[in-house]
């Protein structure tokens, strides 16, 4: 099954660079920046190519290029003038940038020396929250200006994936039976789930119990685990977009996963934002990151 998406709404365009729809439809007028295809008079989608000409351009537009000149360039130069920027950002890191050369050579003796040196002097939740996690961002970059193929991405992916589950074996199972067990899952069709599998091992530092499911869960058999347990808090991420419909049912089998319990469920993803805004079931709450979720945990704990 393909779960790469391929076409975009001019909202998918608005998350994902953090322009506004409306300028980007001013942009569109103006300068006939981005080519998308009507679906009818109202609907218009735009392609993979779309999506990185305008995440480029957000980039330089960040940096204080002007609109106008930007709108002028091919998508080639776009994504070279991108890339320069990436690169002058991440050149003082040198952990990043030998992670980086890793990646490019499939050098894993590289990664695991960089690992070590890092091991020595800080936490494995600092390496990845001062370098995986940069690391991967700017892997967003690289893909968008075509300069990074899948297999790239997926051999540094699987190697910090290693080194999640090694860090988090090494940690005693959480043992306070009066706390809500927390039960990570991706929901079905989401496959990324690096983001989750830390938040796991962040839970588990802290003393929290965890049951990690792991990814593309349907929803049905969270049910069967629902009366497993006293008290739980659901942990679930999205990072694929879906339409309002998909959105609609997502939500009323939560309440009703959540019916006649104390339980809570805990979605993160920005895909939410609407929803979260009006949402008035205090069992559902919205984070937007993993990395608001963390520090509320922290603040928590100092308390």
């Amino acid at each position: 099954m393909n779960n790469i998406k391929n076409t975009f709404t001019i909202l998918d365009l608005e998350t994902l660079t953090g322009i506004k729809a409306h300028t980007i439809r001013i942009w569109e007028k103006r300068y006939n920046l981005l080519n998308p295809t009507r679906l009818n008079r109202n609907i218009r989608v735009y392609s993979l190519p779309d999506l990185q000409r305008i995440l480029n351009i957000s980039v330089l537009y960040n940096h204080n290029h002007k609109i106008s000149k930007l709108a002028k360039l091919t998508d080639s130069q776009l994504a070279e003038k991108a890339k320069e920027i990436e690169l002058e950002e991440f050149s003082n890191n040198y952990e990043i940038n030998s992670l980086i050369i890793s990646m490019y050579t499939f050098d894993e003796n590289l990664f695991q020396e960089i690992y070590s040196q890092q091991m020595a002097t800080m936490s494995f939740e600092n390496i990845y929250v001062q370098t995986y996690l940069p690391l991967l961002r700017h892997m967003g970059v690289l893909w968008q200006t075509d300069a990074i193929k899948p297999v790239n991405e997926h051999f540094i992916s699987n190697l910090i994936f290693q080194k999640i589950v090694l860090n988090t074996a090494a940690i005693e199972a959480g043992t306070n039976s009066n706390d809500p067990m927390q039960i990570l899952f991706l929901p079905h069709g989401e496959i990324h789930e690096l983001g989750l599998l830390f938040l796991n091992y962040a839970l588990k530092l802290r003393g929290e119990r965890t049951v990690y499911l792991g990814k593309s869960i349907p929803f049905d058999n969270l049910f069967y685990v629902n009366s497993q347990f006293k008290e739980i808090t659901w942990i679930c991420n999205f990072m694929i977009d879906m339409s309002t419909e998909k959105k609609d049912e997502f939500i009323q089998k939560a309440e009703e996963l959540l019916k006649h319990t104390k339980n809570k469920i805990i979605i993160i993803g920005n895909i939410w934002d609407d929803y979260s805004k009006r949402n008035k079931n205090t069992q559902i709450i919205f984070k937007n990151g993993f990395e608001t979720f963390i520090a509320e945990k922290n603040k928590l704990q100092a308390l």
